[in-house]
């Protein structure tokens, strides 16, 4: 295998814990139900115990007399403080604990248990012992004790941990701010078209699909950071979605009714630009948004979609593509859609704290650390800000999801029906462009590769950021350390394909404009003002919905 293939296998590696369609189908009660049958399982298994405890006593000498070379992985930053290595005391702690974790992975392995409780057993088992590191309390961490005393003890009174300082951050302001108009709305939607930033632009114009797990503003958090930006100033006509965000009146609202809006959206945009073709791209859950409006425009012999892109989304979800898919059944997503139906709503703070425990070092247990430990105030970082800025999903919206998950439309063309019409990506035969993260821990690169071969297109090509989930598509080309990687070559799975790519210095937004630009029209020249007589602009964007 070539360098860069073993490189994105390696970093790839490290970010297994993902979010899929199965948004929201695991639940408390069957954790629960994995540690008792994780105990079960202890009292009939006395080869499994006998080895722990074996392993542990031997290990816990070797340490205790000074000769155990167990450290830390060079990727753990808990353990970067100096006292961790050179002082006896906290070397020893941290140590111990390196050992019970790697041993007791090891023992839940060795007990007899079904692929399903095994998979609920060792997530159940990697948050007890995350949450049990020495370095989650003050009286042994050295780091906060040092910074107790340097502080006076001001580091121990800041009070609860948070993730994000939010004051700097004005959505419509400093954020969410390229100008633009609201030439549409209806009660799910506004439809935001932004001023031009070019004395020509493209006859096609480009309509943005943004998930409905968070605020639309990713696209545009900053100038720097902005796609928005970068899209008018290459010269395209930029139109995006700002999802509302529901309550428990909108309980009702489901995949149908979602693309039925962009039915409605795109008729707008057809008037306004005078074009009949529209180039569309959607994003994480945006994405499963967009491909069932592509199908259903190929099954009603609709050709308004001109290209398609989809950014970090999964379309064929596997359970083995993720942990998360591997504790889910059958019986735990019902259990999920009852709880969502009962409420109304999936909270969008619920869907945050499912994200934060899949990765709790570093999405939880680190700002406990840094934040009520070390007293350090949260960074003012707009991404986590954004983040912070949660939405909620409509109970038959999450409904949708979850069957997406159980009946895998895309993956059984013309068997399941979704939104009035039987799915079936393989009658889609537009050209599309697919961008997926190597270390994106929501949405594993290797499962968003299988879109490929989901699509009827001729033409598509797939390209590897080199970054998470957010900061894959959060790369200008200002960045100097941006890079992707590319393989011109449509290969049968991700691994050949990765075999065959070569990285490539800068940002792949240059090479999506490049394809962007010969898929929308000829140029010409920018339109003056926003909307047209018939769909007058309403007001300013970021408009109206982004503040609910």
């Amino acid at each position: 295998m070539s360098k860069t293939s073993d490189y994105i296998g390696s970093a790839a590696a490290d970010s297994t814990n993902a979010l899929n369609p199965l948004l929201g189908g695991l639940n408390r009660q069957e954790l629960l139900g994995s540690v008792a049958m994780m105990l079960r399982r202890t009292s009939i298994s006395p080869m499994a115990n006998a080895k722990f405890a074996g392993k542990m006593a031997k290990e816990s000498y070797d340490i205790a007399m000074g000769k155990s070379e167990r450290a830390p992985d060079r990727k753990d930053k808990r353990f970067r403080d100096p006292a961790w290595a050179n002082n006896p005391f906290y070397k020893r702690g941290m140590q111990t604990y390196l050992a019970m974790q790697e041993h007791l992975e090891d023992w839940v392995g060795d007990l007899k248990l079904g692929e399903m409780e095994h998979a609920r057993a060792t997530f159940v088992m990697n948050m007890i012992t995350d949450a049990i590191a020495p370095t989650n309390a003050f009286a042994t961490n050295p780091a906060a004790k040092k910074r107790a005393i340097d502080s006076g003890g001001l580091s121990l009174i800041k009070g609860l941990p948070s993730r994000v300082d939010k004051s700097p951050f004005v959505v419509g302001e400093n954020g969410a701010s390229t100008p633009g108009k609201v030439v549409w709305k209806n009660e799910m939607m506004e439809l935001i078209q932004y001023t031009p930033l070019t004395e020509e632009v493209r006859e096609i114009p480009f309509l943005n699909i943004p998930p409905q797990i968070n605020k639309f503003y990713a696209s545009d958090l900053d100038p720097i950071t902005s796609i928005v930006q970068f899209l008018l100033k290459e010269g395209f006509q930029t139109f995006i979605i700002s999802w509302r965000n529901p309550t428990k009146e909108h309980k009702d609202w489901g995949l149908s009714d979602y693309v039925d809006s962009l039915i409605q959206c795109t008729e707008v945009m057809k008037q306004i630009t005078g074009s009949d073709k529209v180039n569309v791209s959607g994003a994480c859950s945006g994405g499963i948004s967009t491909a069932t409006f592509a199908s259903l425009l190929a099954a009603a012999g609709d050709d308004r979609i001109n290209s398609l892109t989809f950014q970090v989304c999964v379309l064929d979800p596997e359970q083995d593509d993720s942990e998360l898919g591997q504790m889910v059944s059958e019986r735990s997503l019902e259990i999920a859609r009852r709880y969502s139906r009962r409420k109304g709503i999936l909270k969008g703070d619920d869907l945050a704290r499912m994200f934060a425990w899949m990765r709790p070092n570093d999405l939880v247990w680190n700002y406990v650390v840094n934040n009520y430990l070390m007293g350090e105030d949260p960074p003012p970082y707009n991404v986590l800000f954004w983040n912070d800025d949660t939405t909620n999903l409509p109970a038959q919206l999450h409904s949708d999801y979850l069957d997406f998950g159980l009946t895998k439309p895309f993956s059984n063309p013309g068997q399941v029906e979704i939104a009035g019409h039987m799915a079936d990506l393989t009658q889609v035969d537009v050209d599309a462009f697919v961008v997926a993260g190597v270390t994106d821990h929501i949405t594993p690169w290797k499962a968003a590769y299988r879109t490929l071969h989901l699509l009827g297109s001729k033409n598509k090509e797939f390209i590897l950021s080199n970054s998470g989930h957010i900061q894959s598509l959060l790369s200008p080309p200002v960045n100097p350390k941006a890079k992707y990687f590319r393989n011109t070559s449509i290969e049968a799975t991700a691994d050949e394909w990765a075999a065959g790519a070569e990285e490539v210095a800068g940002s792949w937004w240059t090479r999506w404009a490049e394809w962007l630009h010969e898929r929308s029209g000829d140029m010409k020249p920018a339109p003056t003002e926003g909307g047209s007589e018939q769909f007058p602009a309403l007001y300013d964007s970021p408009g109206k919905y982004v503040f609910d």
